[in-house]
């Protein structure tokens, strides 16, 4: 797997940034990932916010997928939704 430690999103093909996030998400160790059905909870709960925009939060800028994966992680919304 090639993560590009150098580049910019910007400066990556929309298809290429894509790739290394889920490839990332990947090879995180099974100790800190939420459980399947939990991730899908919870990436079904921020695809109905408000403030999800391609595929980014609006209240913290991070990667829906990203932060739903980590099993400690949680909401940041003021009225968490998980």
């Amino acid at each position: 797997m090639n993560y590009c430690r150098k580049c910019l999103l910007k400066d990556m093909p929309e298809n290429v940034y894509f790739k290394n996030l889920y490839d990332y998400i990947e090879t995180l160790s099974e100790d800190i990932k939420a459980n399947a059905a939990e991730y899908e909870r919870r990436l079904n709960i921020c695809k109905e916010c408000d403030n999800l925009l391609n595929g980014m939060c609006r209240i913290c800028g991070c990667f829906i997928e990203l932060r739903a994966v980590i099993d400690k992680n949680y909401c940041p919304d003021i009225d968490k939704k998980w």
